[in-house]
Formats: structure tokens, C-alpha cells, sequence
């Protein structure tokens, strides 16, 4: 079982320099992915203290599956890895941002990225097409 310090109160987990991450009543933290080189966001995906740790461990993003109820290193059974070049977390720690080198396309939709549709006049359009 993996562990980090609790948060801090206030002020205090926004200056201070210990990984503390703020986890939700479910254990879990965003995680979002971004191109560590064009800055792309790849795709929001769900941590708890284990799949974080093991991304640290590791340098693979890992992530919890919320429908499976497990473990999930990013293209494991795809071969669509996240390489993390660079971790960082938001200001109170509830939200992480891995910056990653992505082999083959970061959705399960084979597309480059999850967010490829965009919302226009209230209907959405594709930016993007399935490799």
C-alpha cells in the first residue's frame, strides 16, 4: 500500500513543497496528459495513490479504471504508451498534470487525442479522424 502526507490546510499545501496530494472521497485525482512537446491535452484520466506512485516509480503513466476497478498502464495491451517526461500538480494538489511522449494515439478511439470534437453553436464537429 502506498501512502502520502495528508494535505495541509489552507495556504500551507498551495507554498509547500511535499507531494500531498488532495485525493477525492474515492481515492482518485485527475490526471490530465499533455504532449510534452506541442503541449497538446491528450486526455483526462482518474489516480489513486497507487497508480501515481507507480507513474513516479516507473516514469509510465499509470492510471486507476474506474469501469474495471484496477490498475491501468497506459498501452499495456495497445502499445500506445505515455512516456512521462514531467510531473506537475496544480496549486492545492487535487489535480495532476503529466507531460508525456506519447506513442501511437492517446484515445481508445485511435485519434491522437481524446478531446477531438468541438462544440459550435451547440452541435458538435470532428476535429480529428481515427487513424
Amino acid at each position: 500500500m502506498t501512502s502520502f502526507p495528508p494535505p495541509l490546510s489552507g495556504s500551507a499545501q498551495d507554498e509547500t513543497a511535499e507531494l500531498r496530494p488532495r485525493f477525492d472521497d474515492n481515492g482518485l485525482v485527475a490526471a490530465i496528459a499533455q504532449d510534452a512537446v506541442t503541449g497538446e491535452v491528450l486526455m483526462l484520466a482518474w489516480m489513486n495513490a497507487e497508480a501515481l506512485e507507480k507513474t513516479i516509480e516507473t516514469g509510465r503513466a499509470t492510471y486507476w479504471s474506474r469501469s474495471r476497478g484496477a490498475l491501468w498502464i497506459k498501452g499495456e495491451t495497445s502499445g500506445h504508451t505515455q512516456d512521462v517526461v514531467e510531473i506537475r500538480v496544480d496549486c492545492d494538489q487535487d489535480a495532476i498534470l503529466l507531460k508525456v511522449r506519447q506513442t501511437g494515439g492517446a484515445c481508445h478511439t485511435h485519434r491522437e487525442s481524446c478531446f477531438y470534437r468541438r462544440v459550435e453553436d451547440g452541435a458538435l464537429s470532428f476535429t480529428d479522424k481515427p487513424d
